[in-house]
């Protein structure tokens, strides 16, 4: 407690917003009485919102969100890591606004301009052979897609899955899923089998040099340079899932190149290189789920499958592609994409004129605004930073991420190790707060 309070008076607790030069519109809807009783009344409850109080936001600029009574905030959510480029980013909304008065929607089974151009552009930032895009809604929709191509091609049924990893909540992708939260008492999950999260944090295994970030776990290992104890014990889980709960062959195995809903979670070096492997050596496919980590957030790399030095057979994208506009895509091989065209499928709003210029232009806002970098720079010297909140704070159990994924794993106290589930979810333009038992009005600039 002594060292907690020492800590507190070396640092201002009333740290200043930055300056914002941007005036808001002056808010005319509903009163917020009104909001809530619709709320209430008409929008479905499993659509739940945080606070005692929740916010009623009007509008946003770049990284700033105003609320109702033209309150700023600095949005460290970032519409749950989707904003990529900043609200309303002036070159995306005069692209959309541009469009939105020459097409917005035409069936995919023409050919229109927008489409091949975002193709060329968006395919043009994957290795070979990673070279055709199908166009989607939503991420589930896209590891849904993911998951029907995989078992397609392959003739093959079995998808093996991280515990702890978020694919969806689409009935087929549930069964991906595997944080309880998310289940529901239904069936789901024919055909997915979940294997050990390699997380050298709270695993059994982990060390002080496992993860591909500025900062370790506190864990002691007695690794040498070049090799990982706690790789090769959760490799041969893996291993021992393929070999006991699986047929001989499998149709692929999904992973997030860094786990986003469980916690910016972080597996030992080398570990999607070996498990790719095995995954291949028994006919499956390998698929990235870069909803999360994907468009330059880790910093380092564009793509998270990048940090691990592997090149998946299908990769999912949403959430940052659009800044906020519904659309993600699957990106894969001509010859796994070709698996899809043997029947129709089709998606009506998938591709259309309207999504792929937005997508379009955030592509251009992340490279000319050099967010990448940003992410690189702004989000070592936050896990630097967090990192120093270790030692003098109890409830602070790992500080880990990489780029603008960071997390903040709360404990009660570091020997029993049970948890308060907070964590940081951190935007390229915009950084984020998850808040899930913890009542946090705001996250201080500081």
């Amino acid at each position: 407690a002594f060292r907690q309070q020492k800590w507190k008076s070396s640092v201002s607790t009333q740290a200043k917003m930055p300056p914002c030069n941007f005036v808001p519109e002056k808010y005319e809807s509903y009163p917020y009485e009104r909001i809530q009783k619709i709320r209430e009344q008409n929008i479905a409850p499993s659509l739940r919102t945080y606070y005692k109080k929740p916010l009623l936001l009007h509008q946003g600029h770049m990284q700033w969100l105003f609320d109702h009574e033209g309150r700023r905030y600095l949005d460290l959510f970032a519409g749950i890591v989707t904003v990529s480029v900043g609200h309303c980013h002036p070159k995306v909304t005069m692209a959309t606004q541009k469009q939105l008065a020459r097409l917005w929607h035409t069936t995919n089974i023409y050919m229109y301009p927008a489409i091949h151009e975002y193709a060329e552009k968006l395919t043009s930032l994957f290795p070979d052979p990673l070279k055709v895009v199908y166009f989607t809604n939503s991420g589930s929709e896209a590891n849904d897609l993911a998951m029907f191509m995989a078992r397609l091609h392959t003739r093959n049924f079995d998808i093996i899955c991280l515990r702890g990893g978020y694919h969806g909540g689409s009935p087929y992708t549930l069964g991906l899923t595997s944080l309880t939260p998310y289940k529901h008492g239904v069936a789901n999950g024919f055909g997915c089998t979940t294997t050990m999260l390699p997380d050298v944090f709270r695993g059994p295994w982990g060390g002080s040099h496992c993860r591909d970030s500025p900062v370790q776990t506190v864990r002691k290992c007695s690794c040498t340079e070049g090799e990982c104890h706690a790789k090769d014990q959760y490799i041969e889980q893996f291993k021992d899932t393929l070999n006991t709960s699986v047929p001989k062959t499998v149709a692929g195995f999904i992973a997030e190149p860094i786990q986003g809903v469980n916690g910016a979670v972080q597996y030992p070096r080398n570990f999607l290189k070996e498990a790719y492997q095995l995954i291949r050596e028994r006919g499956g496919l390998c698929i990235s789920d870069e909803v999360q980590t994907g468009f330059g957030r880790t910093g380092s790399h564009f793509w998270g499958f990048q940090t691990h030095g592997v090149v998946p057979d299908i990769v999912t994208l949403a959430k940052g592609i659009g800044n906020g506009f519904p659309m993600a895509a699957v990106v894969t091989t001509k010859e796994i994409a070709s698996s899809l065209a043997q029947n129709l499928h089709f998606n009506t709003f998938g591709g259309n004129p309207l999504a792929c210029v937005v997508g379009a232009a955030v592509l251009d806002a992340i490279e000319e605004d050099g967010l990448q970098k940003n992410s690189e720079d702004v989000g070592t010297y936050m896990l630097l930073e967090l990192a120093k909140l270790r030692d003098p704070f109890e409830i602070v159990g790992d500080v880990r991420g990489k780029g603008l994924m960071i997390g903040v794993e709360m404990v009660t106290d570091k020997v029993s190790d049970f948890f308060i589930p907070f964590n940081l979810h951190l935007g390229s333009c915009s950084a984020s707060a998850q808040k899930r038992e913890l009542d946090v009005k705001a996250i201080s600039p500081h």
